[in-house]
């Protein structure tokens, strides 16, 4: 059992609806916050969100009972254009739900003006723009025409040449140049044909191009429009008689040896084989050989110094689809894959193929009897 205890307030009091008050879809922040808008004095201009603060109604619990205050009807706003094109946003707050043609009825007759202030202007449609000063004389179009005639007097270095001035004995001179410039011309019949590469020497520099990018990590992502650039310097190089061994090696001294990423990889090379040395002498077309593994041979002539992680290791002079490096024992040319097996060092005369297998036999054979 509950009992209520009524006073009337003799002052400062609002008569409220109970549809207000009891409202099935209205928050208690919607009701504190409508209820406080109708609390307050005639022609007061306080916004909904200044209430929301003195009310102590967080951000989106007041923008969850203005949405809610909107949709029941309770309020309205919009934005309207005001004197001098100012905007200016309305909100009409009602004790009793309005539909938007009552809202626009009551909009209608609300003054417009500054903010905080009124006014006794109406809302129009269409504010027309105000009075300007005009600009001084006609409008008058573009100067065309050319050049200027007269020197304007200021710093115009950049202007366009003047044409010449063709005077009577303009077209005899210009006879005489052309027949000078023909009498010139005419003993250089026989024009110097330019130096191009033979088209093997060609195809051969395309394919050690496209087997650069197995040399090193770092030669992975040549760009393919630099493939043609690189292989016309390729081909000078072997035009100029130096092996594709000679350029290989050459390309792998040249590419960092402290770990460094290649950024650029055919732009390195494009350094790297822009100028093309003359061939060492009582060498010939015989690969370079590599220096032994104790130190550098003094045969070698000076050049970039080899990577660390490469040092002693020499080309293989076999047949491999791709460069393959190897470190040699002694003074041989041959990786072991190409050594014959009786010439390897350490192992019997038994065929490679033969002793793979008998390795294989003694790996598995202990787990074959296992399962078997």
């Amino acid at each position: 059992m509950i009992y209520r205890h009524h006073i009337a307030p003799p002052r400062a009091f609002t008569q409220l609806s109970h549809e207000i008050i009891r409202h099935p879809r209205l928050t208690s922040d919607a009701v504190r916050l409508l209820t406080w808008q109708l609390s307050l004095p005639q022609g007061a201009r306080e916004p909904l969100s200044r209430t929301a603060e003195r009310a102590r109604i967080g951000g989106s619990a007041f923008t969850r009972a203005k949405r809610q205050l909107k949709d029941e009807g309770f309020v309205h706003e919009r934005r309207v254009q005001g004197p001098g094109g100012r905007w200016a946003t309305q909100q009409l707050v009602s004790s009793t739900p309005l539909n938007a043609a009552e809202a626009a009825k009551l909009f209608a007759g609300m003054p417009v003006g500054p903010a905080g202030g009124t006014t006794a202007e109406r809302v129009s449609p269409q504010l027309a723009p105000g009075a300007r000063i005009p600009a001084v004389g006609e409008p008058t179009t573009p100067l065309t025409g050319g050049h200027p005639k007269k020197d304007p007097g200021e710093n115009t270095s950049h202007r366009p040449p003047e044409p010449p001035d063709p005077g009577p004995g303009s077209e005899s001179e210009s006879e005489t140049e052309t027949a000078t410039a023909t009498a010139t011309s005419a003993p250089e019949t026989d024009p110097q044909p330019e130096t191009t590469t033979a088209p093997p020497l060609l195809e051969e520099a395309r394919a050690l191009v496209s087997a650069f990018p197995g040399l090193s990590p770092a030669l992975h992502h040549i760009p393919r429009a630099m493939h043609a650039e690189l292989a016309g310097l390729t081909a000078r190089w072997l035009a100029a008689g130096h092996p594709p061994t000679a350029v290989r090696l050459h390309i792998l001294r040249g590419l960092p040896d402290d770990g460094s990423t290649v950024h650029r990889p055919g732009g390195l090379l494009r350094y790297l084989l822009r100028d093309v040395p003359p061939v060492p002498t009582g060498t010939g077309s015989a690969p370079e050989a590599a220096p032994p593994p104790g130190g550098t041979s003094p045969e070698q002539s000076p050049g970039p110094r080899l990577s660390p992680r490469l040092a002693g290791a020499r080309e293989c002079a076999g047949e491999h689809i791709q460069p393959t490096l190897f470190r040699p024992t002694g003074n041989e040319t041959l990786c072991r894959d190409c050594t014959p097996a009786p010439y390897r060092r350490g192992e019997s005369h038994r065929p490679g193929r033969e002793q793979g297998i008998d390795s294989l036999l003694e790996r598995t054979g202990p787990l074959l009897r296992r399962y078997s």
